[in-house]
């Protein structure tokens, strides 16, 4: 009997996509290229037997934080979340450190004379959040409480650089914020670059940044788990070269950025269409370095062993400069190194005594940059003694990345730019559909974005659904 819906892909929106569509009594089924679901949560022994890495994304505010994911009883199958003391650290040359803490308060206390700026900004969000959350991890739309989603978009489409510098004084509030704002992979002096900042920094508080016990791969193992309890199947090492070749089914919903979607379907697509998806900007991409350690990294401002987060940028001038020229085609001499340390609260992830850590850099799209001596230095810059420790790399550039994961084209992990421009024109936000009936996007390049929360996925599978799988 053939499926009312089949997805391509098994990453989070994927397997939030094929999860909503089984919880309505549909027949779905998922089919995954690699032989491991996952897509941007799997972990592997990159190293070392026994050193189990994150592949691809290891922090996860937005799994916890998402309105689908808190609906599902993922518990139930082996996810457990970790939250560590702190949720955030980001060392200085002086031996200093500012931290994210999961209390307002309690951050707030560590910025001295930031300290009340802190709490108007971040705190403000924090209380907002019920009544914005809908409209911040959704499609747009007329929002359920317009003056709370407006009072938070006055500073969030604001470069964060310039936010950082008008709202804070002291150099270690303007620095967090700002290398929270990178994760966006634009220019700090870009719009809306303030709007990854603030909304990062808020989950800090919300949900916090936590980790799963076991590895990333733990998520989609519990997602695949409640979707076979509903019914659904799963197809692994089944690549799709054709939309062609997918069982005869109602709705084809697709786990996929632009490039590798025209790869299965353009020939079904009209010419104008794949004309705007062939117009798609893709981003910065990433470099990262994965180790297995003899024992945890020798930080010299010891707060930094409580955060499973590091972020190594220096000052807010640093970061603003080392991105702005990724942006402009130039691998930084000195990238900003965004860092996570797990083993340090989850034992399971390496042999007894050992360690592991987990890092990228940003790039520019595609380079062959090899960037593995200047994170180290980033890292030795911290926490002298770093290099001591390493008892094996895994090493993966642009190139590498793609190929593990098709979706994230020239190594850009965010599917693609997320700048104004692009972010209210690209063609993926035709709230989810194609020209084609039956055919969804229901990736990271559609709204709300990249983020590991599956209601990309969550919110194709209702358009399906509605238009038609009644």
């Amino acid at each position: 009997m053939d499926p009312d819906a089949v997805v391509v892909g098994s990453g989070p929106n994927g397997l939030a996509a094929a999860i909503a569509i089984a919880q309505a009594g549909r027949k779905v089924a998922v089919f995954e290229a690699e032989p491991v679901i996952g897509g941007g949560t799997r972990s592997a022994e990159l190293t070392l037997p026994g050193f189990v890495h994150d592949v691809c994304s290891a922090v996860h505010p937005f799994a916890r934080a998402s309105p689908f994911f808190r609906t599902l009883p993922l518990a139930l199958y082996g996810l457990e979340w970790i939250e560590p003391p702190a949720m955030l650290a980001h060392p200085f040359d002086d031996g200093g450190c500012a931290m994210i803490y999961r209390s307002v308060e309690q951050t707030a206390a560590g910025l001295s004379r930031d300290a009340a700026a802190y709490r108007r900004l971040i705190g403000s969000i924090v209380d907002a959040w019920p009544r914005i959350e809908r409209s911040v991890l959704g499609p747009v739309r007329w929002p359920a409480h317009p003056i709370a989603l407006a009072r938070f978009g006055i500073d969030a489409l604001r470069p964060a650089a310039g936010l950082c510098r008008s709202v804070f004084h002291g150099d270690r509030a303007r620095a967090l914020l700002a290398g929270i704002a990178a994760h966006g992979m634009l220019p700090l002096d870009r719009l809306p670059t303030a709007a990854f900042g603030l909304v990062l920094a808020a989950l800090a508080h919300i949900a916090g940044w936590v980790v799963p016990r076991g590895g990333a791969q733990r998520i989609a193992d519990a997602l695949a788990a409640h979707l076979r309890a509903l019914g659904g199947e799963l197809f692994t090492g089944t690549r799709i070269g054709s939309i062609d070749d997918l069982p005869r089914a109602k709705a084809v919903l697709c786990d996929l950025s632009p490039r590798p979607l025209l790869r299965i379907a353009g020939h079904r697509l009209p010419a104008w269409y794949r004309r705007q998806l062939e117009r798609y900007r893709y981003g910065m991409g990433v470099y990262k370095v994965d180790w297995a350690l003899d024992a945890p990294i020798p930080w010299r401002d010891g707060e930094c062993r409580r955060a499973a987060t590091v972020h190594l940028g220096g000052t807010l001038d640093e970061i603003e400069r080392a991105e702005r020229e990724v942006w402009d085609g130039r691998p930084p001499e000195r990238p900003f190194v965004l860092l996570a340390q797990p083993t340090l609260f989850d034992s399971s992830r390496a042999p007894a005594g050992r360690h592991i850590a987990w890092t990228y850099c940003h790039v520019p799209n595609g380079s062959g940059a090899d960037m593995l001596a200047r994170i180290e230095a980033q890292i030795e810059r911290f926490a002298p003694g770093f290099r001591d420790r390493v008892l094996a790399r895994a090493v993966m550039g642009p190139a590498d990345i793609e190929r593990r994961n098709a979706n994230l084209a020239g190594g850009d992990i965010g599917a693609g730019v997320t700048d104004l421009r692009q972010m209210f024109l690209r063609p993926t936000w035709r709230m989810y559909s194609t020209p084609v009936r039956g055919l969804y996007l229901c990736s990271a390049s559609t709204p709300p974005g990249v983020g590991v929360h599956g209601m990309c996925g969550y919110f194709a599978a209702q358009r399906a659904l509605n238009e038609v799988l009644r």
